[in-house]
């Protein structure tokens, strides 16, 4: 890398990055694997996010949803829900896209060293949760049991089928529901607070980890403290509405906090007070 491009990082402006990988999850789902033009390879931790441009369309905050442990492509899985992240998800392989980060704070995995691991997920919330379980596959005897429970609204919207089965052999403990079932379906129907009360989980000893729709971590959140949790043990990720990702627009301001820069995970004690917020 010339001394030029290293001069350059502004984090308001987009590294080029091509799109080397593309593997449809869901109808609306894709997964790209994205690997740098003009820099070295990103490190990230388990949680950060970067700023995603497709030209002409805009950007969005998108979380890492790869390996932390392994330096090389980029991996985002994106939901193409607006301009933005359609134009990302239609990216074919070739094409250029652009990045800005990493940015935002990581799920805190030094706080559940020793302890239980409980990733609570749902939806296409899955994919920012990913990188703990890949970094608790690495390091198993830095931690105790690992549960993923986690949810979709159909069976035909879940992420990552072939990984969850996967993980269940390497002995993660998966539990998976979905809100309305289809008739090939055959495993459990109800909502991802409702595994919770079911889950084999230690809550002195347990340390939560949940992303999803804002509801669904509410009531997931208030589950695990009805289940014995420290509300200091649970973390959720607050990834939404940013656009400058540096805290300069406040787009994302939530009170005090700006989701940008302070977070987006933030500890349950200090952001349960923006679940209180109508439309949040």
């Amino acid at each position: 890398m010339s001394a030029a491009v290293a001069a350059r990082r502004d984090p308001l402006l987009p590294d080029r990055f091509r799109v080397t990988g593309r593997t449809r999850e869901t109808a609306d789902t894709w997964t790209l694997t994205l690997e740098p033009v003009d820099r070295d390879p990103l490190a990230f931790a388990p949680g950060q996010f970067n700023m995603v441009y497709a030209f002409g369309a805009g950007e969005v905050p998108i979380s890492i949803s790869g390996d932390p442990g392994r330096a090389g492509p980029l991996v985002h899985t994106v939901r193409a829900v607006g301009k933005a992240t359609a134009a990302i998800c239609d990216a074919q392989e070739g094409a250029m896209l652009g990045v800005r980060g990493p940015f935002g704070t990581d799920w805190p995995l030094a706080a559940a060293e020793g302890r239980d691991v409980v990733v609570v997920a749902g939806g296409v919330g899955l994919a920012p949760v990913r990188p703990i379980v890949y970094a608790v596959l690495a390091q198993p005897d830095r931690f105790g049991r690992a549960l993923v429970l986690y949810g979709g609204r159909q069976p035909d919207q879940l992420l990552y089928s072939a990984e969850l089965a996967a993980w269940r052999e390497q002995g993660i403990d998966v539990d998976v529901t979905v809100d309305i079932a289809t008739s090939s379906w055959t495993g459990k129907v109800g909502v991802v607070p409702q595994l919770i009360g079911r889950a084999a989980l230690d809550p002195e000893r347990a340390v939560a980890f949940v992303c999803g729709p804002e509801a669904m971590m509410r009531f997931s959140a208030e589950a695990l403290l009805e289940r014995g949790l420290r509300p200091e043990h649970v973390y959720v990720s607050m990834e939404r509405n940013m656009k400058c990702a540096v805290g300069q627009c406040g787009h994302c301001q939530l009170g005090p906090e700006f989701v940008c820069r302070d977070g987006a995970v933030f500890s349950w004690p200090r952001i349960r007070h923006a679940f209180r917020i109508r439309e949040i």
